[in-house]
């Protein structure tokens, strides 16, 4: 199995079929092809050698998607960066990758260029936008320009695929190390479940950099599908964009569909009739919200599909006939579906021991996407996957049909608008305020992110804070969407006997009369 391998079955099949568009732009798959393995060809001409990490950061394009498939097409290993992280996080991910070459919009130029000169592993730094190239930066275009096509380096198999960065419950990022057959598999599993169909088109409208695009795309290489892109969500923009290009299926998070659905543009009369498919994930979702999306896009399907990045990213999926209005009688819109076709999933004890039907424990799941481990964190790695089984650390019960239900999240992570928090890192960037003496961070319902960032703060005795300069020194230090939203001062913090600070405590007025402990 790899990556490249759909590339080339499209190019042999129908080389004249659209393969890409964005804006102004579009390219046959003949023609995408070729850009490819011209841009293969400039990354190794720069040095980059087998299993060299190649990272960018940067809205989506359709030049992102030739970075998708021209870096394994060159032997290298993908390390996309999370557009919304601070300039010490994405640091931290290169240096911790060792990427060699970077790959930068014009949205991010300033930001590489505060932090490139710390950055010891970098090399080169490419300029992927259009216009003039800035100084100490290298053009896209004038690489592939002066560079020839070479062949299909065909790293397979088990050879590194890429390095994804997710949340890290010691504070830092982790790096998620998925093989080819970890990602091929997820999307030949996707495929299975008929999220493409032949001659369709998909919208590139959640970030690229995020697996949960790659990995839903994945099936529609698979079909030789047309890849349409914009560069980063806009309710009206993605509206405009399925009807010009009548798209077919289309990937959001749950906060985009609300944004969607509440939207005045829907209501504008639009042919929308190519859509047959909206996959919803990447966080939990009222059932309220699917409901109201349904009514908005009548005779479109939603598919619900959860996973985390560690599976790459699949674990089960929720049809789109469970959502419809005889199969919502069964009560299985609220599930998180059943098992995927390559995956098994358990419901497991502390001890690892499966679960009766009915009783809540830890989701773990078993296949052949599961990661190789965390990069360079060994001991994680082994806590982590176990005899082969993922343990999600999200807790579930399982009904007598193999559907799941997320019931609670077992480890200390928040899912707001599609992207996990882990409340530890929050926590280390508010103890680092000088009037803070101790504080806990929470997730508490949010109608509009699913789950918000909710700090409960002890102040030092005499010391004045508002929650304002709280709020902004986290920000210097951390990501925006993981700063808290809001913010309690106490005189003390809930403990237990052992000393650990209560969080179920600190929770249960925010989730109070909800059956569910997260959103």
């Amino acid at each position: 199995m790899y990556l490249t391998q759909a590339l080339h079955r499209a190019v042999q099949q129908h080389p004249q079929r659209i393969a890409v568009r964005f804006g102004q732009r579009q390219r046959t798959f003949l023609e995408f092809a070729d850009r490819v393995a011209r841009f293969a060809g400039a990354l190794q001409k720069l040095g980059m050698q087998t299993g060299d990490r190649v990272a960018m950061l940067a809205l989506n394009s359709d030049r992102y998607l030739e970075y998708q498939m021209a870096v394994p097409w060159g032997g290298g290993v993908l390390n996309p960066c999370n557009i919304r992280w601070s300039a010490a996080e994405i640091l931290y991910s290169l240096e911790d990758s060792g990427s060699t070459i970077l790959l930068v919009d014009e949205t991010f130029r300033p930001l590489v260029e505060k932090i490139r000169q710390d950055c010891s592993s970098l090399r080169e730094v490419i300029y992927c936008s259009d216009g003039e190239v800035p100084a100490g930066m290298l053009g896209y275009e004038a690489l592939l320009a002066g560079a020839g096509p070479v062949a299909d380096a065909l790293r397979r198999d088990e050879d590194l695929a890429g390095i994804f960065y997710t949340g890290g419950t010691t504070g830092f990022p982790k790096g998620v190390m998925l093989s080819h057959t970890n990602m091929c598999s997820s999307g030949l599993a996707l495929h299975a479940e008929r999220l493409a169909t032949p001659g369709g088109t998909y919208m590139h409208a959640a970030p690229m950099f995020h697996l949960a695009d790659m990995g839903i795309s994945a099936p529609h290489w698979l079909e030789g599908n047309t890849h349409s892109i914009i560069p980063a969500f806009n309710p009206e923009l993605v509206l405009d964009t399925l009807e010009r290009d009548r798209v077919t299926h289309l990937l959001l998070v749950p906060t985009m569909i609300q944004m969607l659905v509440d939207h005045p543009a829907i209501k504008k009369p639009r042919d929308l009739s190519a859509l047959q498919t909206i996959v919803y994930g990447a966080s939990p979702i009222s059932e309220a919200l699917v409901e109201r999306a349904m009514a908005a896009l009548p005779g479109v399907g939603f598919v619900q599909a959860y996973g985390m990045t560690e599976l790459s990213p699949l674990a089960t999926v929720n049809p789109a006939w469970y959502h419809t209005p005889e199969a919502r009688k069964l009560g299985k819109l609220r599930s998180a579906g059943r098992a995927s076709y390559i995956t098994q999933v358990r419901i497991v004890d502390s001890a690892g021991q499966e679960v009766p039907r009915g009783t809540v424990g830890e989701v773990v799941v078993c296949g052949p996407n599961v990661m190789q481990g965390y990069w360079n964190k060994p001991e994680l790695t082994a806590a982590a996957v176990r005899n082969g089984w993922m343990h999600t650390g999200d807790g579930a019960y399982m009904d007598e049909d193999g559907f799941i239900f997320i019931a609670d999240r077992l480890k200390d992570m928040i899912i707001t608008g599609g992207e996990n928090v882990y409340s530890v890192e929050v926590e280390n960037a508010l103890a680092q305020h000088a009037a803070v003496a101790a504080c806990a961070v929470i997730g508490v319902p949010s109608d509009e992110w699913g789950e918000a960032v909710h700090a409960v703060v002890v102040r030092k005795p005499g010391q004045d804070l508002s929650v304002d300069a709280l709020i902004a020194h986290c920000k210097s230090l951390i990501a925006g969407y993981k700063c808290p939203r809001s913010v309690d001062f106490v005189d003390a913090l809930p403990l237990s006997g052992a000393g650990k600070v209560l969080k179920t405590k600190l929770r249960e007025p925010f989730w109070e009369g909800r059956e569910r402990k997260v959103a």
